[in-house]
């Protein structure tokens, strides 16, 4: 059934076909028919993905013509500028040193986990670079290198993976949300704060970030048709890196595409090369853009890959082959952009030197921050719990610092030369 747009004249598509029984035909309403009107296409055509995912920049680097791009009115997408593409790059370069170096502190024992983003670094800078200063990040687990380019300290971004009781950086100040290990619930914390700067009518857009996984979550749900039934200006950002854990697409979802899925919630959706960084900011910034116009939510597909494993506890091995990991190596994201920079102009050997240069500096800062010692205060157990601690809270507080004064006094018998 086609839905009509409100521009249309009755009995009609805006294509000018005969459309079914007045009576049966749903009704357009809202930032939806908005958008309508503004792009001139049916509703559904607004809603629905462009027929192919929107590819800017091919794999060998080369732009390619308009009429490839994957286009279609009302998904049309111009170039970003120059300025915002050499800061994408340089952010590329930095968040693949910040994986690879991740890596290696993992084997050292210096961070207890670390789930790279190796391969999908397009994804992670785009994210975060299309908002502006007042918007609001919610990032996922693997979405370190989207914390860091958004502005936080990067060894208070690593502080969660080392095993501390905390973030390690404050959501407030940055605005942005702290990196979620359960599945999917960032996406109703990202609702609620776009739900809240709505009422104060705050000019405030947040962006959502999970992968194909989550779409298998109630949550995901829940977040997306709260969002579209209050017309709220969130992105929900899919990274559809191809696998949950070890579960491939093909055995979570038999929609022709995770982006198909943002018309049964009455909002756009679109998909996108996620490892063509060119074509992630020109979606992206369109879809912010859109948001704080007030078209209501939008869900953005990004086709990437996970070229390592899971986290350094998973053995990726036993369910994908390396011919498989082999093909998306070729589709590189920051070889890619390296390459169109160069042909265009835009870089050279100064400037990828400078650039390593600053992505080799963050790699030393993190290896000299995750190799301090913290100072553990145990109280800490019971001290962040509650403002106001309950009795239960107080009492065990009370039997641990008992615990811990009669150790320190049996230490000091036992060694007097500590005691003087």
């Amino acid at each position: 059934m086609t839905i009509s747009a409100d521009h249309a004249a009755p009995g009609q598509t805006a294509q000018g076909r005969q459309s079914p029984d007045p009576i049966e035909e749903p009704r357009t309403e809202g930032p939806v028919a908005e958008a309508v009107r503004k792009f001139g296409i049916t509703a559904e055509d607004y809603m629905l993905p462009a027929r192919h995912q929107i590819q800017m920049v091919d794999q060998d680097g080369n732009l390619k013509p308009h009429s490839e791009q994957g286009a279609e009115p009302g998904h049309e997408y111009p170039v970003p500028g120059d300025e915002e593409l050499l800061a994408a790059y340089e952010q590329l370069v930095v968040g693949r040193r910040v994986n690879d170096q991740n890596s290696a502190l993992v084997r050292q024992g210096r961070m207890a986990v670390y789930p790279s983003s190796h391969g999908q670094e397009a994804c992670q800078v785009a994210a975060a670079l299309c908002l502006s200063e007042g918007d609001w990040l919610f990032p996922t687990y693997r979405d370190s290198v989207a914390v860091m380019t958004r502005g936080v300290d990067p060894v208070q971004t690593m502080t969660l993976f080392r095993g501390d009781w905390h973030s390690g950086y404050d959501p407030a100040k940055h605005k942005v949300g702290i990196q979620c290990t359960p599945l999917t619930t960032q996406l109703l914390h990202a609702v609620g704060v776009a739900h809240a700067a709505k009422l104060r009518g705050e000019d405030t857009v947040v962006l959502a970030m999970c992968g194909d996984g989550a779409t298998s979550e109630g949550d995901f749900h829940e977040a997306l048709n709260f969002a579209a039934v209050f017309h709220l200006p969130v992105v929900f950002f899919v990274q559809n890196n191809q696998y949950a854990i070890s579960v491939p697409l093909a055995h979570q979802s038999v929609a022709p595409s995770l982006a198909h899925k943002a018309v049964g919630y009455g909002m756009a959706g679109e998909r996108v090369d996620g490892n063509d960084v060119v074509a992630l900011l020109a979606v992206l910034d369109r879809a912010v853009k859109l948001a704080r116009e007030g078209s209501g939510p939008l869900l953005v597909e990004a086709h990437t890959y996970r070229m390592q494993a899971h986290t350094n506890a998973d053995d990726a091995t036993r369910y994908r082959q390396d011919s498989e990991v082999a093909q998306w190596v070729a589709r590189d994201p920051l070889t890619r952009m390296r390459t169109y920079l160069t042909d265009k102009g835009l870089l050279d050997g100064d400037g990828e030197s400078r650039i390593a240069e600053k992505a080799e500096a963050v790699a030393t800062q993190l290896r000299n921050g995750l190799n301090e010692d913290v100072p553990v205060d145990p109280q800490d157990l019971f001290r962040y719990v509650f403002s106001t601690p309950t009795p239960q809270l107080k009492e065990q507080s009370a039997l641990l610092a008992d615990e811990l004064a009669r150790d320190a006094s049996a230490g000091a018998s036992t060694n007097p030369e500590s005691a003087k």
